[in-house]
């Protein structure tokens, strides 16, 4: 679609009057910048914090997508149930973990299980993923073991998975340069002549990083099957959204040139549905898309963050109203989708999952200490033999007792 500029739509004024509508066009423009944090705008949902479907019919909203998860039935959606409560008490386990001393840090996705959940079981299995350090329901829908994820935050190797296994990318900690992977790699796929897709997850504080406007900027370009994932959960460590950014964040992608959507963030069903319309229309060569999945995250940043220090107990709950688990819960219950003993019996596989991890972290075995000069350079290099001559003697020298 080609957008005519406004000077080419519009008769030249004279120069008296200028002014004066120039004064008026920014004042109009400044209440525009402004509105969008004080009205929010529409966001596709298919199931209500009440656990209620949205009906489709006279919703012009999410008519596109709602028959995407068509197809999706009750044991579908006790699936479903099951990877988000996994998944939260896997996140709970890692957290007392690192409470505990075993961890060196954690991320905690607490509150943004059914943007990981509903995004990550929208995926095929040659699609590709480029994760931040949070995509713990990501990996889980990729097959990733849980307790591999644990094994960098203990510091006992640098991801510990093979990346190609999965087609799930080893977390990113530098902020927001995954996305610059996940555009070049869905280049390359599309110069292979694959019709698989690629998904890059980041957030809110990320998106105003310079690596994902390039990002935005190539992949437009290029056409790049690439889907761009934005869990908006309201606070990049201790800045709200409304310190970020003047507009709504999905909007950004109009500036690029492609489409731009914002999901119900605690809604699975809606995740799921409006992922897989992306990454459709990223396979049949369509270009990406920003989905802006809006939720929260209910706990801190990371375990080395207090979010009493700078956020109301108010907002919290509010949020915790429309927590995502709870949510399908009160959908399976109201529809008779599931009992009370599949409730029970989760429990008991969610307790089992736990114990497995504690014990899996704890056995964890200590890395070799001379491995860090290993694969530095690819046929050997004499400073850095040097270099473990000399830490090699450092470390001889406690067992000699100098």
């Amino acid at each position: 679609m080609t957008v005519e500029s406004t000077a080419a739509r519009k008769p030249r004024r004279s120069s008296g009057t200028k002014r004066a509508a120039g004064a008026a066009s920014a004042r109009k423009t400044a209440a525009a910048t402004a509105q969008p944090h004080d009205a929010e705008p529409q966001l596709v949902q298919l199931l209500t914090p009440e656990g209620e479907r949205v009906e489709v019919e006279g919703n012009p909203d999410i008519a596109e997508f709602a028959p995407f998860v068509a197809d999706i039935t009750t044991e579908d959606l006790r699936a479903l149930y099951r990877d988000m409560v996994l998944t939260r008490r896997f996140d709970g386990e890692a957290t007392a973990l690192q409470r505990q001393g075993e961890l060196g840090l954690w991320a905690s996705l607490l509150g943004q299980e059914a943007a990981q959940i509903g995004s990550g079981r929208a995926l095929r299995d040659d699609d590709y993923v480029f994760p931040t350090y949070r995509e713990h329901g990501v990996a889980w829908c990729r097959g990733v073991d849980p307790t591999n994820l644990l094994g960098m935050f203990r510091g006992v190797n640098h991801g510990g998975w093979d990346p190609n296994t999965n087609n799930f990318h080893l977390y990113t900690i530098v902020i927001g340069s995954q996305t610059l992977h996940a555009t070049g790699y869905a280049m390359g796929v599309a110069k292979d002549g694959a019709d698989s897709a690629v998904i890059a997850y980041f957030g809110d504080g990320a998106s105003s990083q310079g690596d994902v406007m390039e990002a935005f900027n190539f992949s437009a370009v290029y056409n790049s099957p690439v889907v761009f994932f934005c869990q908006n959960n309201q606070w990049a460590i201790s800045e709200p959204t409304e310190r970020q950014m003047r507009v709504p964040l999905y909007q950004r992608a109009q500036g690029f040139g492609f489409p731009g959507i914002r999901v119900d963030g605690n809604d699975v069903l809606a995740c799921l549905a409006v992922t897989r319309w992306a990454l459709d229309r990223a396979r049949r060569g369509e270009g990406p898309v920003l989905i802006e999945a809006f939720t929260y995250r209910m706990g801190a940043h990371t375990t080395s963050d207090d979010p009493t220090k700078y956020r109301r107990d108010e907002e919290t709950a509010a949020w915790e109203a429309k927590d995502p688990i709870l949510r399908l819960k009160a959908h399976l219950l109201a529809s008779g989708g599931a009992d009370e003993a599949f409730f029970e019996e989760l429990e008991a596989e969610s307790e089992a999952m736990g114990k497995r991890v504690r014990e899996v972290v704890r056995a964890m075995p200590d890395p070799d200490t001379m491995a860090i000069f290993e694969n530095v350079y690819a046929d050997g290099h004499a400073l850095v033999d040097e270099e473990r001559a000399q830490f090699a003697a450092y470390l001889a020298s406690f067992e000699e007792g100098h």
